[in-house]
Parts: C-alpha cells; sequence; structure tokens
C-alpha cells in the first residue's frame, strides 16, 4: 500500500509541476542528504550519497568511512567486517563509501527534509520555466487575465507562470477584466530570487510583425519581407513591405481580398490604422509613399552635415493630411523612412526660394538664369495673398519653380561634399599609408592620454594624424586632453619613425621546357628563311643554311638587344608568333585546255619604285 501511495504522489508531484523526474528524483535525495547530516550532526566535508527507489518509495545513504578495527565514531568509522560485506578486497586504512542508512531514517527524513524537498522543488520549476520562456521570447503567446490594476495586469501562462504587462505597454482603450484570454508578444524574461519575471507587450511594434507572420502566409514562407514598421499603439501604424520573388504584389498579400487580412489584424489591435506601402530603394519615391495618403509634389534629399534631411513639397490642400493629425503621419513616416522629414506647402516653397534666390550669395548662379521666372512667381503668389484662385498652370509654374531651386541646391552641396571628400584625400596622401596600420599604442602616450584619444575612436596613428592635419580643435576640446597633452602628441609624432616597407619579391626567371626550345630552334630557322626569301636579291642566289646556324644568329641579335638570360623566353614567342604569321600560301587552279592542274605561290618583290609589288610562281 505504502508503494502504491508513494508511486501516486510521485507521478502527481510530476504532473503538476511539470517537470521531468530525474529532476525531482535529484530534488529529493539532495534533500535527503541534508536531513542525514542534520540527524546525525555529519560533517559538510563528510561524502554522503542518497538513492532514492522511484518505485518503492525506499531511500538508502552511502556515507564516506574509514576502515578500522575498532570503531569509535560510527559517523566515520567502519570496521573491517562489515567493510568487507560491500567491498571484499577492503583493508584496513581505507575510505570506502558504505551504506549509512540510520534506523528509522524515512519517517525522521521525511519530517525533517520536507521543507528541502519544497524548496528545491520550488528551485527546479523556477529554472525550468525560465529556460521554457527564454526560448519563446519574441514570439507571440496567450494568457489569461488574473488580476488587474491601474499600473499593469497579471496573465497566466502556462507550466504556472505569471506574467505582468505594463500600463505603457497595453494599447490606448484597451479595458481588461478578469478570465480574458489575451494574446501578447513575450517581450522580456529576466530571473529573479523570486523566480521568473516575464514582462508581455501589445504595443511593441514586433507584435504587429508577428500578427502579419501569421495571416499573410507570403511573409511566413519567405515571398515578402517586412523591411520597416512604424507604429503609435492604438492611433497609427506603418508597415514598409517588399516582394522577394518578381511578380508578387507586396501591398495586395498584406492587405488580401476585400481587406480581410488586414482587417482580422486591425481588430485585434482594437481598431488601430494600418497604412501598408510598398519599400523602394529610391529613397525619395519611398519618403514620397510613406507620407500616402497625402499626394506629394516633390521630395529633395539632404545628406550634408552629417544628417538626412527631406524636403517634401505638397500641394496646399494636402498639406495638413501630410502633417496629419499632431503631426502623427509625418512623424510616423520619418521613422519608418528614417530621414528627418520637412513637409513644406507649394506656395510656401516659391516664397522661401526667391527669398533665398535674392538674398543667398550662394544662389547668385541661378538668378540670371532663372531671373524671367521670377516675375510670374511673384505675380502667382500675390495671386495666392489676395485671395483670388490659382489656376493648374500656375500650379505647375510654381512646382517647376522649386524643383530648380531644390535642384541647385542639391548640385551644390552634391559639389561640396565632392570638395570635402578630394581635400581629406588630399590630406590622407600627405599620411604615409604605414601610419593607419600602426595601433596608437606603439607612440608611447602616456596611459591616461591613450586610453581617452583611444576611446574616442582614434586606434591607429594615422587616425590621430589626419585629426591634427584636419580640425586639431577636436582634440583639444576633450576633457583632459590641454595645449601641454597636445605638444606631447606633436612632439612624438615628429620623432616617430615609420619602418620601412619591405620590398616586393622580384619575380623568378621562367623556366623554358626542352621541347619548347626546340620547337624554338625550328620556328628562327623558319624565320630567317623567310626573310632571307623576301630580300632584293633574286631567289636563286639564296644560300641556304642550317638549323644551327639560324639559332646561332638568332641568339646574335638579341644579345646585341639585350639580357641574355631574360631574352630567350621572349625569343621563343616572338619566333612562334612570326612562324604564324608568315605561312606559305598557295592558289590551286585546273586549266581545261591544257588538261594541268597549276599551282601559283605567292612572294613579294620590289618594283622600279620601291613599291612591293606581289608575283606569282606557277608550278605544274
Amino acid at each position: 500500500m505504502a508503494k502504491q501511495e508513494f508511486e501516486l504522489a510521485f507521478n502527481e508531484v510530476l504532473d503538476t509541476k511539470q517537470l521531468p523526474k530525474e529532476i525531482v528524483l535529484e530534488a529529493i535525495e539532495s534533500a535527503m542528504v541534508s536531513a542525514y547530516r542534520k540527524t546525525v550532526n555529519a560533517s559538510t566535508a563528510q561524502l554522503v550519497e542518497a538513492h532514492l527507489d522511484s518505485e518503492t518509495g525506499e531511500v538508502s545513504i552511502h556515507a564516506e568511512k574509514e576502515v578500522v578495527e575498532e570503531v569509535q565514531d560510527d559517523r566515520t568509522e567502519v570496521t573491517l567486517e562489515v567493510a568487507r560485506q560491500y567491498h571484499p578486497d577492503a583493508e584496513l586504512g581505507q575510505v570506502l563509501v558504505v551504506p549509512s542508512t540510520p534506523a528509522g531514517f524515512g519517517r525522521v527524513a521525511a519530517q525533517t527534509a520536507r521543507q528541502v524537498i519544497q524548496q528545491r522543488i520550488r528551485e527546479a520549476e523556477r529554472e525550468a520555466q525560465y529556460n521554457f520562456f527564454q526560448n519563446m521570447e519574441g514570439e507571440v503567446v496567450s494568457g489569461i487575465v488574473q488580476a488587474t490594476n491601474p499600473s499593469f495586469i497579471t496573465l497566466g501562462l502556462d507550466r504556472n507562470a505569471e506574467a505582468s504587462m505594463p500600463r505603457n505597454q497595453q494599447i490606448r482603450g484597451e479595458r481588461f477584466r478578469v478570465h480574458d484570454r489575451v494574446r501578447a508578444l513575450l517581450l522580456e524574461v529576466k530571473m529573479e530570487p523570486r523566480g521568473p519575471k516575464i514582462i508581455m507587450s501589445r504595443a511593441h511594434r514586433n507584435f504587429l510583425r508577428r500578427l502579419l507572420e501569421e495571416e499573410v502566409p507570403e511573409i511566413y514562407h519567405g515571398l515578402v519581407e517586412i523591411r520597416s514598421i512604424a507604429r503609435e499603439p492604438g492611433y497609427r501604424s506603418k508597415v514598409a513591405v517588399a516582394a522577394l520573388q518578381p511578380g508578387i504584389d507586396p501591398v495586395g498579400a498584406c492587405v488580401g481580398m476585400r481587406g480581410v487580412r488586414i482587417q482580422t489584424i486591425v481588430r485585434e489591435l482594437h481598431d488601430e490604422k494600418i497604412d501598408v506601402i510598398e519599400w523602394n530603394p529610391d529613397q525619395a519615391a519611398y519618403i514620397a509613399k510613406a507620407l500616402s495618403p497625402a499626394r506629394v509634389t516633390g521630395v529633395f534629399l539632404d545628406e550634408t552635415d552629417g544628417g538626412r534631411t527631406a524636403t517634401v513639397v505638397v500641394p496646399e490642400d494636402q498639406l495638413s493630411l501630410a502633417i496629419g493629425k499632431d503631426g502623427q503621419n509625418a512623424r510616423l513616416a520619418a521613422k519608418l523612412t528614417g530621414w528627418r522629414i520637412d513637409i513644406k506647402s507649394l506656395t510656401e516653397a516659391a516664397a522661401e526660394g526667391l527669398k533665398k534666390l535674392a538674398t543667398e550669395e550662394e544662389f547668385a548662379g541661378q538668378r540670371e538664369a532663372l531671373a524671367e521666372n521670377v516675375a510670374q512667381i511673384q505675380g502667382i503668389l500675390a495671386k495666392k495673398e489676395e485671395g483670388r484662385p490659382i489656376a493648374p498652370e500656375e500650379y505647375a509654374t510654381l512646382g517647376r519653380f522649386v524643383g530648380q531651386i531644390e535642384t541647385g541646391a542639391a548640385d551644390r552641396r552634391q559639389a561640396e561634399v565632392e570638395e570635402q571628400r578630394a581635400r581629406l584625400a588630399e590630406l590622407r596622401s600627405r599620411i604615409p599609408a604605414m601610419a593607419f596600420e600602426i595601433p596608437l599604442d606603439e607612440l608611447g602616450l602616456p596611459p591616461r592620454l591613450n586610453i581617452l584619444i583611444t576611446g574616442e575612436g582614434y586606434s591607429t596613428i594615422g587616425d590621430l594624424m589626419m585629426q591634427l592635419e584636419t580640425d586639431p580643435d577636436a582634440l583639444l576640446s576633450l576633457n583632459g586632453v590641454g595645449p601641454k597633452a597636445m605638444d606631447d602628441i606633436r612632439e612624438r609624432l615628429e620623432a616617430f619613425v615609420f619602418p620601412e616597407p619591405e620590398p616586393e619579391p622580384e619575380p623568378e626567371p621562367e623556366v623554358v621546357a626542352a621541347d619548347e626550345v626546340a620547337e624554338a630552334v625550328e620556328a628562327v630557322a623558319d624565320a630567317v628563311v623567310e626573310e632571307a626569301a623576301t630580300e632584293d636579291a633574286p631567289e636563286a642566289e639564296v644560300t641556304p643554311i642550317s638549323i644551327e646556324e639560324a639559332f646561332a644568329a638568332a641568339l646574335a641579335g638579341v644579345a646585341e638587344e639585350g639580357d641574355l638570360e631574360t631574352a630567350p623566353t621572349a625569343s621563343v614567342d616572338d619566333a612562334k608568333a612570326k612562324k604564324e604569321k608568315k605561312k606559305k600560301y598557295r592558289e590551286i587552279e585546273y586549266d581545261p585546255d591544257k588538261d594541268v592542274t597549276i599551282a601559283r605561290k605567292k612572294r613579294k618583290k620590289r618594283g622600279p619604285d620601291d613599291w612591293a609589288t606581289t608575283e606569282w610562281d606557277e608550278e605544274v
């Protein structure tokens, strides 16, 4: 009966705590060891092991004891006869692990170790909860509301875990009641002394990302990619998507037929408005799309001064729509694209363009080119101020004028950037290239100064020299760098000797195989014979020479031109090329009257006026 009761209780613990069998056994055995030490007052230095039979519930204790002839302290000593019952080869003086379960230890241990067992099981349960939910971090999970208060709500999750959702992680206007089922993003899991602390969120932008992945199969399977998300929970969200395969409409895939897919997400987010736009590599077109539903006349980008600013020009009737309520539309577009967006109406941009053209010197080059348009633009703006209607053609004229002004300014900014890059390249050319490979530590600066400068991003000697060339005041403005430190830096840079660059190894002479040399000898001989045959002397007077004589003549010519050691390789190639170039061509012709075949060989001959003429020798 006791066996069945223990087995039932043991299985109930496994099922209730959702823990592996090994962890529960380890916790009980550890508690048994603690109970034994407390019962017999054993030393912590003594090795004690506990073994629990999970089927019968019997507990056995094994302790480390010394084998002696006569036992003085049964907690640490055992006789030789008793030791040989468990270890037949035991000898006096050995230290062995032998069974040491006290009489009636099961009942005493159950009372003593009850609290320890509960504590160990709670620790194992917390550790299992932490590992389980840490692997689910960033995923959408479902929980049941257990308690609500103004600061946060408490959710009950699987594995008897509790999570909290702070007020700043909730969607505006949502109200929850006890026992409501809530879906949220598992935002963070932290281990604390009282167990894992789980933070849930419905306001994070990744909650919208996960919902899109669940509702849109094209996103889940990787056919459509979410490039960026900007969200103000409970109000509006903007999502930029791009197709990874041709032929797929990313916006249509996310919206679904008749808006079924996006409406499911909108209902989950408490009627939050969602704008889905198509991502575009052209940043100007991307920004114009991000400001939807407003229509945009022009987008002008400025990436100078280390920032990214986009000036967006919209028609008069689209200005409030582009900005949005409390600037929400413009703010979300800026978050989505990563650009600072400055929105202007068309008439406002034209008025500013006139002012810049008249007052700022950098626009002096455009004054003459746009002089004819200035009067027309002033007249259109005067009509606007008087409240008179403006024709569409006049709005188009304003748009072209603003485009010319902004484009000219962008071209000048780009020219300034190119000039700055050229200046930096020229300054960099004055610094040895090796300086950008030598760590700053080798300069020998004082440790405090070295740590300070290295922490500001100057990792090599070349970086420090470049900064001194461009703007030494930037170093002087660092906290802890004064005139004395600057003088020390300059002195050390002037005294530093850069190592000489290693010379490049000379290329090894090409080795020519024996068969290539023999082929080259034949090519040289043929070339010499061909040259001799084309001289002004008659063909019959050509004196034949041997291959050895031709090769010797070729080597003599090479020796006169340059180094004899390296020249044969070039001569081999030249001779081969010359042999291939000077092939003998023959023309075969049949004469039916004489019933003979005539072969004609082509050769060149100097004419009376030193012009090369071609003759054909006939051979029957």
